[in-house]
């Protein structure tokens, strides 16, 4: 794990609880909700042997973690990287956890991992490794336990193979189990957009409560994949001047901004991020400067967008920062050092457990369309998110000023207030030592 991701101490869960704790000076809790969080509920790693296409056996990691399941069963992704290790798949789950709360969806939180290339692997391959790593995980998730969706490097296909198999195992069709799943399978219309969609329904709100004026605001967006490509189309649709994207090899900056749907089908056509142009089926090539993902985030820009990995923003570029505004739909891509360098220079950031809490939020509702055996329109499910989204952002909002504090703080506050009523409607210590007078 590179230094960036691994937080300013060396360990991205600890630094997740950092944020935490700095939180819960603001709204105070019973101890035993901060206990809890401390300790994540269930957590299993594995070892999930594939048997290679040239007849050669590998191994792979595999972790799941279940990080609390008070307000319900625990939600999360399954992410495939090189760099996945269990500090970071506890940190996600202790997201995961936040998020929910602060959607006020009734799930705790889990995240799932392992440690892998996919690019390196052919498609049998993928799909061997994922039918494996849900033999291992057993009884370990369900839909009323645990429920994965896809996460980094996974996509719908890997969900509906992992749903598949789980049901084989469990001898009866349970599509409930998993979220992310292909539309034919059981997935929900509006899923494959939902976290780029509902981080662009956050921004609209601060458009709005800052009267922002969209062909005058310059954006940047680090990390061109599914996240990144839908806020930036939603945002290039509405006017904004996306000048800035990249990918994992770098990326690309252009004054003028960019064309952001000639962008995208260059993208997904080729894997490769070129700045192009498109009419119809004919792509030209269009004057951009190469940025590296590090020169992105320091571009002079009002809004950027990191929509990559953790740990991109620490106190060694913080201070270079030039956007006033930025939206986290990466997971942690502030460490906690960073994010008080920001602080401290009066940039808005947008955290991460509500600015891409769209992802989780869809993933409920096709749970819940599951479990109903119900078919919401893509209208429907727009319309939930965009209330919910926009429900929670200004609740956040008003609860910074009422606090006094930046939005991250007033997230994580609106998450405990959640979590503790839940721990304390199940008694604390408070409740068990009262000797009735």
């Amino acid at each position: 794990m590179s230094d960036a991701m691994t937080g300013a101490n060396g360990d991205v869960f600890r630094d997740a609880l950092t944020k935490l704790e700095r939180a819960s000076a603001h709204r105070p809790v019973d101890p035993e909700v901060l206990l809890r969080l401390e300790h994540p509920k269930a957590m299993l790693h594995v070892s999930v042997p594939v048997r290679m296409d040239d007849g050669s056996l590998r191994v792979f990691e595999g972790y799941r973690v279940r990080h609390d399941d008070t307000r319900g069963p625990a939600k999360g992704g399954i992410r495939y990287h090189p760099q996945v290790n269990l500090s970071e798949v506890k940190a996600l789950a202790l997201w995961m956890t936040l998020k929910c709360a602060v959607a006020g969806i009734p799930f705790g939180g889990a995240k799932g991992g392992i440690s892998v290339d996919p690019k390196t692997l052919s498609r049998l391959e993928l799909e061997r490794l994922s039918r494996g790593f849900i033999g291992h995980l057993g009884n370990f998730i369900g839909p009323e336990t645990d429920i994965p969706a896809p996460d980094v490097y996974t996509n719908a296909m890997v969900m509906g193979w992992m749903m598949d198999e789980y049901s084989r195992l469990n001898g009866r069709r349970t599509p409930a189990v998993i979220t992310g799943k292909p539309i034919h399978l059981g997935g929900s219309l509006g899923r494959d957009d939902a976290t780029g969609r509902g981080a662009y329904y956050v921004i609209k709100e601060l458009e709005q409560r800052h009267h922002w004026d969209p062909f005058a605001t310059r954006v940047a967006v680090q990390g061109f994949g599914n996240a990144g490509q839908h806020v930036a189309a939603l945002l290039h649709q509405d006017g904004y001047k996306v000048v800035a994207v990249s990918d994992s090899q770098g990326g690309i900056y252009r004054e003028e901004g960019f064309d952001i749907p000639s962008l995208i089908h260059t993208k997904n056509e080729s894997r490769k991020l070129r700045a192009v142009y498109c009419e119809g089926t004919v792509c030209e090539m269009v004057p951009a400067e190469t940025v590296t993902n590090e020169e992105l985030l320091e571009l002079d820009v009002d809004v950027l967008i990191p929509a990559a990995l953790e740990g991109q923003i620490t106190e060694k570029n913080a201070d270079r920062v030039q956007a006033s505004t930025v939206v986290e739909v990466a997971n942690g891509p502030t460490t906690s050092d960073g994010d008080a360098v920001l602080a401290d220079r009066g940039i808005t950031v947008v955290p991460d457990i509500l600015a891409n809490a769209g992802g989780v939020t869809v993933s409920y509702f096709e749970w819940v369309q599951n479990r109903g055996g119900l078919s919401w329109t893509l209208e429907e499910v727009q319309n939930r998110l965009s209330e919910i989204m926009s429900r929670e952002t200004l609740a956040i909002l008003e609860l910074g000023e009422e606090l006094g504090s930046d939005l991250r703080t007033a997230a994580y506050a609106l998450a405990l207030g959640r979590l503790g009523a839940a721990v304390e409607a199940q008694g604390t210590k408070g409740y068990f030592n009262d000797d009735g007078d």
